[in-house]
């Protein structure tokens, strides 16, 4: 058998019917294109996503009171008060797997200056917190620990808060702001850290010691949150375990029973991220992968219609030697040509696409070597299977009868 010959016969075919051919293959194309661009907007996207969270404190790791029973009444985690000082001061004396932790309080509110206010939310942390979270000063100082222990009317803000208390540029530093009806001197601005994925601004944010926030503004005693920041990200599960084990002990839980607060970190939330994005990702993937499919279609159509148009052509090869194979072979390699070069020119163009998506739109991006090597393989399989019947039926002509059509 020889293939240089068929392959010979097969492109002479398939340029003399030059638009048919691109109109074959432009559903190769189109389809190629839609696979390699969505796959690349879903990884582009979970990457994102990752990078935003890593962002925040890739190690960093949750205690938030949770839901359990008071007078036989089950309370939401929010109502709960399990999570107290003591609790804290056990973690901090105890633990081997964390760097750093902090008490967490909060209120929402509004932050007044002169005729300026915004509403925003003030954390009440230590100084530790910007480093489990990932925030800089970009101007003054953090408070400290005296500052805790006083509980100080001090305060440190992000970028956000300061455009709209001080629209006028006014530098912030050493100006007294309201949160509430209580006065806190700002002593310190964030760097600023924009939005996140999640769509969250993150400059808006207002730091306070604990204790100012839990005596003076709250009036509570507990806390309504720990937060911590493991030795490092590998380290996140014997943290947790750790911190699990502490408090069961801390609040006396027995074997059996339900915990009364949640240990959340920041791998197990990038896991579920992970998880959703990777089935947007299959789910792009598969919505662009039926554009190959009617491609596929369309190159079996064509291809009948070639088998019927030279169904005398074939005849007179068979007459005069040519056997059912090479009838076959002739048929299944113009199938595949139409498919692999609509697959080039697909993977070319998925390509550019995705270097344009973030000029244009501003979507993050990221081209997988693996979509574009899939993408190509399916195309040539598509064209191989649905290529094959077409041509089978043109090896199978009685040649008497293919010479006598019409």
């Amino acid at each position: 058998m020889n293939y240089k010959n068929l392959i010979t016969i097969a492109l002479r075919a398939l340029f003399n019917n030059k638009v048919r051919t691109f109109l074959t293959m432009l559903g190769i194309i189109i389809g190629v294109t839609s696979v390699i661009t969505m796959l690349a907007i879903g990884s582009g996207s979970k990457q994102s996503i990752r990078d935003e969270i890593g962002e925040m404190g890739s190690n960093m790791i949750m205690i938030q009171p949770g839901n359990g029973r008071f007078g036989g009444v089950r309370q939401s985690a929010s109502d709960m008060q399990t999570l107290k000082m003591t609790d804290y001061e056990s973690l901090l004396r105890e633990t081997n797997y964390l760097s750093k932790i902090t008490p967490t309080v909060n209120s929402s509110g509004q932050a007044v200056y002169r005729a300026n206010n915004t509403p925003t939310t003030i954390y009440g942390v230590n100084e530790q917190y910007s480093d489990i979270r990932g925030y800089s000063v970009d101007e003054g100082s953090m408070f400290t620990s005296t500052d805790i222990q006083k509980a100080a009317k001090v305060c440190v803000v992000g970028q956000t808060i300061v455009k709209n208390l001080f629209p006028d540029g006014e530098n912030p530093l050493g100006k007294n702001i309201r949160f509430g009806k209580i006065p806190l001197k700002i002593i310190g601005i964030l760097e600023s850290k924009g939005y996140n994925s999640m769509g969250m601004d993150q400059d808006d944010i207002l730091l306070a010691p604990y204790t100012t926030v839990q005596k003076r503004i709250l009036a509570i005693n507990y806390l309504q949150g720990i937060t911590a920041a493991a030795i490092s990200e590998e380290y996140s599960t014997q943290a947790i375990e750790e911190i699990t084990e502490i408090l069961q002990i801390n609040h006396n839980i027995q074997i059996g029973q339900e915990n009364d607060f949640n240990v959340r970190s920041q791998q197990e939330i990038m896991e579920t991220m992970d998880s959703v994005m990777d089935m947007m990702t299959i789910l792009l993937g598969c919505i662009a992968g039926i554009s190959l499919l009617v491609g596929g279609i369309g190159i079996m159509n064509i291809m009948y219609v070639s088998v019927t148009e030279r169904t005398r052509e074939i005849g007179l090869r068979m007459s005069i030697g040519a056997k059912g194979i090479h009838i076959l072979m002739q048929f299944l390699i113009e199938a595949v040509i139409i498919s692999v070069t609509g697959g080039v020119l697909g993977v070319l163009l998925g390509v550019g696409a995705s270097c344009l998506i973030p000029i244009i739109t501003g979507w993050p991006v990221s081209v997988q070597a693996y979509s574009i090597i899939l993408s190509f393989l399916v195309c040539t399989l598509t064209g191989v299977f649905f290529g094959w019947y077409p041509a089978q039926k043109a090896s199978r002509l009685n040649p008497i009868d293919a010479i006598r059509y019409e």
